[in-house]
Formats: C-alpha cells, structure tokens, sequence
C-alpha cells in the first residue's frame, strides 16, 4: 500500500509543479496589424519597389512600431475618457430667486400689493429661471467638452498617420 501511495504522492506533486510553471508563463501581447491601422486610418500605402505583400506587412508592423515609439500615440487604444465637465459657478437659483425677489417686491409695491407676496412670487420665478440657466451652461460646458476630446483625438490620429507614412515612404512606399 505504501508504494501506490508513494507513486500517487508523486503524481500529484508532478502535477502542482506543472500548473505552477504553466500559470507563471504570460502569453505574449497580440500582434498589431499594421495593415489593418493604416486602413483605419486612411492611409493607402503602395509598393513603388516591387514589394511583395510579405515585405510590406513586415515594413507596415515595423512603420507602426516606430510611429508609436516616436509619437507616444497608439491608435488601437481606446480614447481616453472626456474630462469632466467644468461644473458651472454654481448658485444660479440663488441669484435668480434674489432677483426675482427684489421685482416682485417692487411690483408688489408699486401694485399697491403686499410686497412681501410679490417677493415670494419673484423669488420662486427666479430660482425656476435660475436652474434653467444653470442647465444650460452644463449642456455647453458638456457640447465644448467632447468637441475638443474629439479635435484631441483627431490631431493625433493625423499625427501618428504622418508619422507612420514618413516611416513607409523612407522604405519604398508611395502613400496617400
């Protein structure tokens, strides 16, 4: 019994070793198709030399590569997230009930009302118009935000292009 025993020890422990070595190997990052980049991009690459298609994914992958080290820019990434918006000065209800206070206090007035009903009336329509303006300085602020994340994004695209085409043209390539 202590031989099976021994030999299914063994076993075991041939099998722990095995998982541990295969879980610390990493597998290697996914190869970026360059060709597919500069499809995604516009660029239209052409053999002048006679490259055969072989070569020109090689020099496309190595173009990308160097783009990428020489910009700092890796298009395959996803864009960064849009900065928050920059919340407004706040306190627009608080502005527009103190105004709309002060003009119904001075219709109430002048109405020969009671100006403190006035006050009230003004200052409920103030906040109600203060809140709107509030709301549309965030919807700006928001439209302003993401035109330039998007301008951000597309100098850069048209960066790496350049970049990614000097590299081609320096081997053979006409692109376009």
């Amino acid at each position: 019994m202590s031989r099976s025993l021994h030999g299914t020890t063994g076993a075991v422990l041939l099998s722990c070793v095995a998982l541990i070595s295969t879980a610390q190997t990493t597998p290697p990052p996914p190869a970026t198709n360059a060709s597919a980049v500069a499809k995604q991009l516009g660029l239209i690459v052409y053999p002048a030399k006679q490259q055969t298609p072989a070569q020109q994914s090689t020099d496309e992958q190595q173009c990308y590569d160097w783009a990428k080290a020489q910009t700092g820019i890796d298009p395959t990434a996803p864009p960064p997230a849009p900065a928050p918006a920059q919340e407004a000065k706040g306190g627009q209800r608080v502005k527009g009930a103190a105004r709309g206070a002060a003009a119904g206090a001075v219709i109430g007035e002048v109405a020969n009302n009671d100006a403190d009903e006035g006050a009230a009336v003004g200052a409920a329509a103030g906040a109600i118009s203060g809140g709107r303006q509030a709301r549309k300085e965030k919807k700006t602020s928001e439209e302003q935000a993401k035109s330039q994340a998007q301008a951000a994004q597309t100098e850069q695209q048209t960066t790496f292009k350049k970049a990614m085409g000097t590299c081609l043209q320096g081997r053979g390539y006409t692109t376009g």
